[in-house]
């Protein structure tokens, strides 16, 4: 990944069939504690506003498209979360087309947003 700022996990989040950790740990945690275990640089951040759609990641770059992303399950999303960071980093404007997209990733993209900083 670019950077460790480039992917954001919401750490509030709770899946609708939040299934927490006996520690309490919110489904976003347990996605971010996940990530970390492979060695996937993230930001943490408390409540995207995305409540009703948890768990939810930003893939962002001010250069690049972003994706908002939600619904994902920390277990049972967390390879196709992992392949669609793959995707985005390899796309040279953030642009992963829909088909290339794994199917959790295809059902649960909440927006996509266009970079912020544009070409000369």
């Amino acid at each position: 990944m670019r950077d460790a700022t480039g992917l954001v996990v919401c750490t509030t989040c709770r899946h609708d069939d939040d299934r927490s950790a006996p520690d309490g740990a919110s489904d976003g945690e347990r996605l971010s504690a996940a990530l970390s275990a492979r060695g996937i640089p993230h930001q943490r951040q408390r409540c995207l506003a995305a409540c009703k759609s948890g768990c939810v990641v930003v893939l962002r770059d001010d250069a690049r498209w972003s994706f908002v992303q939600g619904g994902l399950h920390p277990e049972d999303d967390l390879e196709a979360l992992i392949e669609m960071i793959g995707l985005w980093d390899q796309a040279p404007d953030g642009l992963v087309p829909w088909r290339s997209r794994p199917e959790a990733i295809r059902r649960n993209t909440i927006a996509r947003i266009p970079p912020t900083e544009t070409a000369p």
